[in-house]
Parts: structure tokens; C-alpha cells; sequence
């Protein structure tokens, strides 16, 4: 089997969860017999891991208009061009100040003759409508050059170039939910995204979401047949734990926020929580690793609140600093308002970290040893932290066992439910011919 997939990104270049649960489920998918995968993406630059697979660059594509036009795929896409950047996961805040700054609708792509290679930057940048609009035409153009036998497209972003390939070849549609705008945006949702998820969504033969909390979202709320919607939860990459080992440097109890610092995370909860341990405790410091619209205010609650001697940021951390901060902590805690599943908890476990995660959280669904609170009861939040500090039974018994669970999360189990959902798609299609 065949597989054309579109994402976004791709490690070494990716800023979130995204590309990491892309490259692991690929990965996971090679080692499946006659599997055969062509991951596209905006930019290749030439250093991304391609040893299972083709990473084949959008930028690297030569369009041919007039071919596509004969071939029948209809250039009906339109973009807006913002002035100001995006990124993958945009809060509430940034899709409002970005709506408000439109400058340009409905542009002319090319003159209907144009034959040759189109720029990406790879980015969520100033024109990411206008890329995501010139990556559905090499879509095309790639699924007119290509054998394929079905197509599968990560996210929002690359919905309009899953469209586009299944328009010129005929070919099976799979759509890949990894978040919605309503746990981008905080439930104001921008139009002109949620118009593209929907599109992509009917468009869609069969749909994978990433947990059960995502699967309700698409079907409640873009109102999609609950027949096409199947979940298949992420997992994580195993990791070398004592290679990931770093000291800690002070003798205190380490307590760590680690993601984007924007609405969907729930900083500011995590903040109101350390306030409260703090109080009770003397021998702890927290941590807010990443980075986010919202740094600059949290920043500054931390200092309203007179806790900035034991509450630290770090910025954005990749690669091993990750883990080298898990291995630091005493505690990892996920307090997002809506988390379509949630890695990060995963690697904490790896790196025997017992975890407190929001139950508006996908990842829940999957792990039965983490405390699991409401987002908003930082009363319940303060509490465990404070228990698994002060009770080295409680945490033992959180690293023993969570460990368990997540060694039984594994990108294989997770890579043979897409490739059955593969399946069901063909035969849907062959069955309806």
C-alpha cells in the first residue's frame, strides 16, 4: 500500500506536538510490510530523517497550471494574507489580533500558464494562508505525477492539500484531527480556520482523532457523521533515561509547567497553584518552561503575587533540555484547558516523574496513574503537588506504576489502528465503486 501524507512539519523543524507525533507514528508505520509512506512537506531542507521514508519538499515540486486545469483541479481556494506571524496552536488572543489585521482577501495565485517551483518558508508566518493555498496546488500536481493509493493529511493546515490530491486522482481521503480551533482559540473559534477543518472533514472518506475528548468535538460541534470519526491515541518515543539524567544543582523540590504559555495550557491556574504550595512550603521551587503569548503576563502575575525568588522561567527548551528538565523535576503538571491528548506527560513518566494532568485532557483517557484535576480547581491542583511532595509512598507508587502504562504506549499498537482505518477507507471506496 501506498500512502501519500501531508504534514506540516517535520523533526529536526518542528515547534510543538505536532511534528513529534507525526514522526513517531511514521516512523512506527515503516516496519509495517509492504507499507509504503511519501511524507510531504512545505520545505525540506535536507536534514530531516528519511531513512524509512520519501520526505519529498512542496518546494522542491515543479507545478505545472495548465496540466492541473486539463486534469481538472480547480484553483478555488481562497487566502488572507496577515501581517503578522502565526504558529501552530494560535490562543484566543493572537487569532483575534490577527483577524482584526487582514490585508488582503482573495488574491490571484498565478497567471493560469505558470510552470515551475513555488517558495515556502515552512513556517507560520505572515503568509501562511497564501502557503497553505500554494501547497494544495503542489498537492495536486504531486497527486497527478504520483502512485499513490491513498492519502492521508495532518491537521488543518494541510486539509486543502489533501483535498486537492484526492480531486485530481480519485483516490481515498484520511484526515488526521490533532486539535481543533476550539481548543486553539478557547471555544471563540476563528471562521476562517474552522471553515477549512470542516471542509476538510466532509471532504474526508474516514477521519482519525487523537483521543475520545477530540472525537466528540468533531462530531458535536462540526456535525460530521460519528460513522467516519475514529480515535487512535498517540504514544510516545522510548528514551534512554539515564542518558537524560542531569543534576539538579540546589537541594529543593522542583516543580514543573513545561508547553506553550497561551490560553489552552492553563499557565495562569498552574501559577495560582504554586502560590498556594508556596505558602505551605519552603523547600520548592516552580518552573514554567516554553514560551507563548502569555509569557510576559504570567510573568508579571508572578511578580503581582511576590512568589518571582521561587517561581523561574526557563523560554522554549528542545531536543535534551526536555528531558534534562524532567529529570529535575518532582513533579510535571498539565493543567490545560482543553488538550486534544497531550505527549508531554508521557515523557515526564519516562523520566520518573509522577504527573498531575487536567481531565480536559485527551491523554486521561489513557493513563489510570496521574492525579487528575480540573483545570480551573487550583484548591484540588495545590493539594496534590503538595502530596507528592510531602509523601514519598504517593509519588513512588506514581513512578512505578505510570511508568507501566506508558512502556504499553507504543507508536506500533498506534501505527497498525491507522493502517486498519487505511484499510476500512479502501474498501469503502472499492465497495462503493
Amino acid at each position: 500500500m501506498r500512502v501519500l501524507m501531508f504534514g506540516w512539519e517535520f523533526p529536526p523543524h518542528i515547534s510543538g506536538g505536532l511534528g513529534t507525533a507525526c514522526y513517531g507514528l511514521t516512523k512506527a508505520m515503516t516496519k509495517i510490510p509492504g507499507l509504503d509512506i511519501t511524507f510531504v512537506v512545505p520545505k525540506a531542507y535536507g536534514d530531516e530523517d528519511n531513512e524509512n521514508m520519501e520526505i519529498k519538499g512542496a518546494n522542491n515540486t515543479t507545478v505545472n497550471q495548465q496540466q492541473l486545469y486539463l486534469k481538472g483541479f480547480k484553483k478555488d481556494i481562497s487566502f488572507i494574507k496577515v501581517d503578522s506571524a502565526l504558529v501552530p496552536y494560535t490562543s484566543e488572543e493572537e487569532y483575534y489580533s490577527l483577524m482584526s489585521r487582514y490585508s488582503e482577501k482573495n488574491v490571484q495565485l498565478m497567471k493560469n500558464n505558470f510552470i515551475g517551483k513555488l517558495h515556502f518558508t515552512g513556517k507560520y508566518g505572515a503568509n501562511l494562508y497564501e502557503e497553505i493555498n500554494n501547497y494544495a496546488m503542489v498537492a495536486a500536481q504531486i497527486g497527478i505525477d504520483t502512485e499513490f493509493d491513498i492519502i492521508h493529511a495532518h491537521d488543518w493546515l494541510t486539509y486543502p492539500a489533501g483535498i486537492a490530491a484526492k480531486q485530481v486522482s480519485g483516490k481515498p481521503l484520511v484526515i488526521h484531527v490533532h486539535a481543533t480551533d476550539f481548543d486553539r482559540s478557547g471555544g471563540n473559534v476563528n471562521p476562517l480556520v474552522y471553515s477549512m477543518e470542516k471542509q476538510g472533514m466532509e471532504a474526508a472518506d474516514l477521519i482519525i482523532t487523537v483521543s475520545n475528548l477530540t472525537r466528540d468535538i468533531v462530531i458535536n460541534k462540526y456535525h460530521i457523521n460519528p460513522e467516519k470519526v475514529i480515535t487512535v491515541h498517540n504514544a510516545v518515543e522510548p528514551i534512554d533515561r539515564e542518558a537524560m539524567k542531569a543534576e539538579k544543582g540546589i537541594d529543593e523540590k522542583i516543580v514543573t509547567f513545561l508547553g506553550r504559555i497561551t490560553l489552552q495550557k492553563g499557565p495562569e491556574y498552574f501559577i495560582e497553584a504554586a502560590n498556594k504550595v508556596i505558602k505551605k512550603m519552603d523547600n520548592v521551587r516552580f518552573v514554567m518552561a516554553g514560551s507563548g503569548d502569555m509569557l510576559n503576563k504570567m510573568i508579571s502575575h508572578v511578580a503581582r503575587l511576590g512568589i518571582a525568588n521561587r517561581f523561574h522561567f526557563t523560554g522554549f527548551l528542545t531536543g535534551d533540555d526536555v528531558f534534562h528538565m524532567y529529570s529535575m523535576s518532582d513533579v510535571y503538571v498539565m493543567p490545560s484547558v482543553s488538550e486534544p491528548f497531550g505527549i508531554a506527560p508521557l515523557e515526564a513518566i519516562q523520566s520518573n516523574v509522577p504527573v498531575i494532568i487536567s481531565k480536559q485532557s485527551g491523554v486521561a483517557e489513557v493513563l489510570d496513574h496521574a492525579i487528575k484535576i480540573d483545570f480551573w480547581d487550583i484548591d484540588a491542583m495545590a493539594d496534590a503537588i503538595y502530596g507528592i511532595l510531602n509523601y514519598p509512598a504517593l509519588s513512588v507508587m506514581f513512578k512505578k506504576y505510570g511508568k507501566i502504562e506508558v512502556d504499553n504506549l507504543k507508536w506500533d499498537n498506534s501505527a497498525m489502528k491507522v493502517y486498519n482505518v487505511y484499510q476500512q477507507a479502501l474498501h469503502q471506496v472499492y465497495t462503493f465503486n
